[in-house]
């Protein structure tokens, strides 16, 4: 991370808040709008779609404008959104969704079930670029029965079939005919969710203001502002001077910056395991990463627990495959890979890897081993990652060169194009372990989450079965066994599971954390009027 900069910086940085985020200080103190939310983000966004959001930064500004027929409560429930109720028929291959009659769009449409008909059909239509064509699983049809009543069939069981409904529904009255993924609703979105979109600064800023006529009422918050900050350290100067209210704080600002009395008044500081693991993942069609021994051989070089002490501070865990321990799907008895050198030369050796002209660098044929791993700007706990790795691996003979992105330019030029030979990122998952759209062979094409390009039968096979029984224990075994190849096939070096460590300013009250996290009920967050009450 970058060091903090100069007192004259800061004094400059905090000039600027005004024009760069409307949290200028009124005459009392404090910021002139207190009810609007801003949050820190490390890139812009790309496409406001909800079937087109393919990147943290896009899916959670789109999860406030849109809403599913299902979501997620604040025990990892599934509970009702746009749907009131479901039937579920004997065997699960019918469900019958009956629709909330008080829900319009933010253009004061009502919303029917010709909306979900017609986000299903764009789902499916080959023409739309999107990752998540096979989300809503086997279906057979949709149909809509009346106005408020949608009935879908499936050609087989579908386990994760009701959060798959937690997608994002779209209006067909405005995009009806329309290029989806080149259409203008993609940067000025109508949604029927809590927060309306307003405003758009490319590279800067996008403002959502409260949806006075939302279903579920009027959120507490008047609006929510996402900012572009791509450094942490810039992030963590603008939450103490007020240009931010929320941030995700990197494991050296948890531990050593924000201990202060001053720092607790004022910020709820957090801590709770997520859904997310880091990996460092291996483009499978470059010969030399075909060779499992390869691969192998690059995850014992690898020190992990240095990893976690040093650019974690030890807030996290060791990950050893696609589940992390969080998830019941979690196999806690599959093989790791603790550092170890000398293996990781044997292995390299087996598979024709050797120094054989002295210059420290193992070749093969002639060809030196020398790769880069690309990752992406605005995370620095991913940068540091890759350099250790970097010197990990120098010391089995290996050259690696670390080259950091920009966010879009890296995940849309590099990463969906397979231009890539090592990338470092992680996944955010779902509390179902579907992992089909992240391993299946149909997944490898471009723009879809196979980017490794990753094929076995044994768990192409598995993650359909996992799709296919709705026995939670018959899909443990599943989902185990998939760990269980995945961790012996190593397509990715699995690193570690990071803590989640968001800090929010404290004049926002009814903040609770659950075991679905804190966002669960952001829509009930308030500022209250008496600004003695913010810090108390």
């Amino acid at each position: 991370m970058k060091s903090l900069r100069t007192i004259l910086m800061i004094a400059a940085l905090a000039a600027l808040l005004v024009s760069c985020s409307g949290k200028d200080e009124g005459a009392a103190g404090g910021p002139a709008e207190p009810s609007t939310l801003t949050i820190a983000s490390t890139a812009d966004a790309k496409r406001l779609m909800p079937m087109l959001a393919t990147d943290t930064a896009t899916s959670g500004i789109s999860g406030r404008i849109f809403n599913g027929l299902t979501k997620y409560d604040k025990d990892i429930n599934i509970a009702p959104e746009l749907a009131e109720s479901w039937d579920v028929s004997p065997g699960g291959l019918v469900i019958t969704f009956h629709l909330r009659k008080d829900v319009r769009w933010q253009d004061g449409k009502p919303f029917t079930s010709a909306d979900v008909l017609f986000t299903y059909n764009t789902l499916r239509d080959p023409k739309v670029a999107t990752p998540y064509s096979d989300s809503l699983g086997p279906l057979d049809k949709v149909e809509a029965l009346d106005d408020y009543t949608v009935k879908v069939t499936y050609k087989e069981p579908f386990a994760p079939a009701l959060e798959a409904w937690g997608m994002g529904i779209i209006p067909k009255h405005l995009l009806e005919g329309q290029d989806i993924n080149t259409a203008e609703f993609n940067r000025h979105p109508v949604g029927t969710g809590p927060f309306r979109f307003s405003e758009w600064v490319t590279g800067e800023r996008i403002t959502l203001v409260a949806n006075d006529d939302y279903f579920l009422g009027r959120p507490k918050t008047d609006r929510i502002v996402t900012r572009v900050i791509p450094e942490t350290s810039t992030q963590f100067l603008e939450l103490k001077a007020g240009g931010i209210d929320f941030m995700g704080l990197t494991p050296v600002q948890y531990e050593r910056q924000t201990g202060g009395e001053e720092f607790t008044r004022k910020f709820y500081k957090l801590r709770y395991p997520d859904f997310v693991y880091t990996y460092m993942g291996y483009n499978l069609r470059d010969e030399r990463f075909k060779d499992v021994r390869v691969r192998k051989a690059l995850t014992y070089a690898i020190d992990t627990d240095s990893i976690i002490d040093g650019v974690l501070m030890g807030l996290g865990s060791p990950c050893t495959g696609p589940f992390p321990p969080k998830s019941w799907a979690y196999n806690a008895d599959v093989k790791s890979y603790p550092h170890d050198v000398e293996k990781a030369k044997a292995l390299l050796a087996e598979a024709g890897w050797k120094d054989t002209d002295g210059d420290g660098i193992v070749d093969k044929d002639g060809v030196p081993f020398s790769f880069t791993i690309l990752t992406n700007q605005g995370n620095n706990e991913r940068k540091k990652t890759g350099e250790i790795i970097q010197q990990d691996l120098k010391a089995v003979g290996i050259d690696v060169k670390l080259k950091v992105l920009e966010w879009q330019a890296f995940l849309h030029d590099f990463v969906h194009k397979g231009r890539f030979e090592a990338v470092i990122l992680d996944w955010s998952l779902t509390p179902d372990p579907d992992a089909y759209d992240l391993w299946h062979s149909s997944k490898t094409g471009e723009g879809e989450f196979n980017f490794v390009g990753y094929k076995n039968a044994e768990v192409d096979r598995l993650l359909v079965e996992g799709r296919q029984t709705f026995d939670i224990e018959k899909r443990k075994k599943i989902y185990h066994r998939v760990h269980e190849i995945l961790a012996d096939e190593v397509p990715y070096t699995f690193l570690y599971v990071p803590d989640s460590l968001p800090v929010l300013d404290k004049r926002f009250k009814g903040v609770k954390v659950e075991p679905a996290g804190i966002w669960y009920n952001y829509e009930e967050w308030y500022v209250p009027k008496d600004k003695a009450e913010w810090y108390q």
